[in-house]
């Protein structure tokens, strides 16, 4: 794996900043699918499609990433 920056809003950095290490994993896993298929052109529905199924299968529940992009 290469490591590459990416902007975004601060609310963003922050949440993943405070997530333990093994949130931040998941959610660099979570990436770089995403950009996998980007790159591929697909569908966005057959994206998303995927990226749930992924983050499912990586314990990724829709609470956790509700919890991690919180506004707190």
């Amino acid at each position: 794996m290469e490591t590459i920056a990416i902007q975004v809003d601060q609310d963003v950095a922050r949440a993943y900043r405070e997530a333990a290490p093994a949130e931040q994993l998941k959610i660099q896993q979570l990436l770089n699918s995403w950009l996998k298929q980007t790159m591929k052109r697909r569908p966005l529905d057959d994206i998303i499609r995927d990226m749930q199924a992924q983050a499912q299968a990586s314990g990724l529940t829709p609470d956790i990433l509700n919890d991690i992009l919180a506004d707190d």
